[in-house]
């Protein structure tokens, strides 16, 4: 696979969603989830390939963060959730270490 070409997980959140995804991360059971910040939509992909859309307004979670809490709560998190913060921040933290 190129470094351009998307994996499985990112083409199939390209076609679910609007924008570009953002790669949130992989949860304890291998889903990958994406997110768009303009549908305000999570993607969960499973390792079978199969994906179902959640759009926040339609579930009890009202952010990303609450999606990210919800999911740690529920299923852990194995890589990720990647999002908040700042890259100041990150840079700081790779000063730090």
């Amino acid at each position: 696979m190129s470094r351009t070409e998307a994996n499985p997980q990112e083409r199939i959140a390209r076609d679910r969603l609007t924008q570009q995804p953002c790669f949130v991360g992989v949860d304890g059971d291998d889903a990958a989830h994406y997110w768009d910040s303009y549908e305000a939509a999570v993607v969960v992909i499973d390792e079978d390939l199969n994906a179902e859309k959640f759009e926040l307004a339609e579930t009890p979670y009202r952010t990303l963060r609450d999606w990210c809490e919800h999911t740690q709560q529920k299923r852990g998190w194995d890589d990720g959730p990647h999002v908040g913060g700042s890259l100041v921040g990150d840079l700081l933290r790779g000063v730090e270490a």
